[in-house]
């Protein structure tokens, strides 16, 4: 039983979650550390900010070459979950300034070069800050206009910044792309497939760690993704190992990419679920998601629960869930350009 649990919680923690091979290693050699090829149209700098908790976190700040004149429209980006700012948050960021947006890619807390100790820990809570603490930063520049900020989250942290919108009313627009509800997956499995009993027999294996970890002065971690693919694992494994494990997206910082999560993290993601004020969002929300994408009912029963005419559900033809990574052919830019001009600009 507790081996099954085990490999589950392993699953859970790796929800985690083109460039081609040759691309990356080109990417390498010019000194530039994304897994994305630079623009010409941008300037990026790095910057730092702390949160509520006096965390500091760090980010690729993205202007236009071409600024406006005027204060200009903002948006935060994070995640996916277990990613780092130099993957696909970058992409986006660097993507959105191409079109006139001040951007922000960053590391949540606890991960790539975020500060936060112990390590490689997520927090349904401090992850949701994190996104209101860019938003500190955003509001403070100025050039930027406090007034049109907008924030996207990929992955898990489209979940987290969903969350952030029902509480933070300074967000003006919101876009949860590829979207997980770790907690929701994290407390009752795929496809809420884990009952009660499951449930408790899971806390008490993970406090049983807590104990071991106290004891030890270490934190055990959950098991990653493979560094080697069988060829029996689900199809949605296969898709993050082809994104995370491969040059296509690997980056030595991301923990899906070259680290584990502390296994005790689910701990706190199992009992603090996020979502329960969604309905009361009042600022506009377009969610994000492919048509094949095993994930696809996170976006959805989000969508469910949002409240008035500025509210959209836009699935992405033939795409799974990390074709929107970083697939230029099948990641919509320019309607997240056009939702975000209507409500930011």
């Amino acid at each position: 039983m507790v081996k099954n649990l085990l490999t589950c919680l392993a699953a859970l923690l790796l929800v985690i979650g083109g460039t081609n091979m040759s691309f990356a290693k080109s990417l390498k050699d010019n000194n530039w550390d994304k897994t994305f090829a630079k623009s010409d149209k941008v300037e990026v700098q790095k910057v730092s900010f702390k949160n509520r908790y006096g965390i500091t976190l760090v980010g690729d700040l993205y202007t236009p070459k071409e600024k406006s004149k005027e204060k200009m429209s903002a948006i935060a980006v994070s995640g996916p979950f277990g990613a780092v700012k130099e993957q696909a948050s970058g992409l986006y960021a660097q993507t959105l300034a191409e079109r006139g947006y001040v951007t922000l890619a960053f590391d949540p807390s606890y991960t790539g070069e975020s500060g936060g100790e112990p390590r490689d820990v997520a927090s349904p809570d401090i992850n949701t800050e994190d996104f209101s603490a860019a938003v500190d930063y955003l509001s403070n520049l100025d050039y930027v206009n406090p007034d049109k900020i907008g924030i996207i989250g990929i992955c898990g942290f489209g979940g987290f910044g969903l969350n952030a919108a029902a509480i933070d009313t300074r967000i003006k627009a919101t876009v949860p792309v590829t979207m997980y509800d770790m907690t929701r997956v994290t407390a009752r499995g795929y496809f809420d497939s884990m009952d009660e009993n499951t449930r408790y027999q899971l806390k008490k294996q993970l406090n049983k760690q807590r104990t071991e970890d106290f004891k030890n002065g270490t934190y055990a971690k959950a098991q990653g993704l493979p560094d080697k693919l069988t060829g029996e694992e689900p199809q949605f494994v296969k898709d993050y190992y082809g994104y995370y494990k491969t040059q296509r997206g690997f980056h030595k910082r991301s923990i899906n990419s070259n680290g584990n999560w502390n296994m005790t993290s689910s701990l706190s993601l199992i009992n603090m679920p996020i979502l329960q004020y969604s309905d009361e969002i009042k600022s506009a929300v377009l969610i994000v998601h492919g048509e094949k994408a095993h994930s696809r009912y996170f976006g959805e029963d989000a969508f469910k629960r949002l409240k008035g005419d500025n509210k959209e559900l836009y699935i992405v033809k033939d795409a799974n869930h990390v074709d929107l990574y970083d697939n230029l052919e099948k990641i919509p830019f320019d309607k997240i350009e056009s939702f975000f001009n209507e409500y930011l600009k």
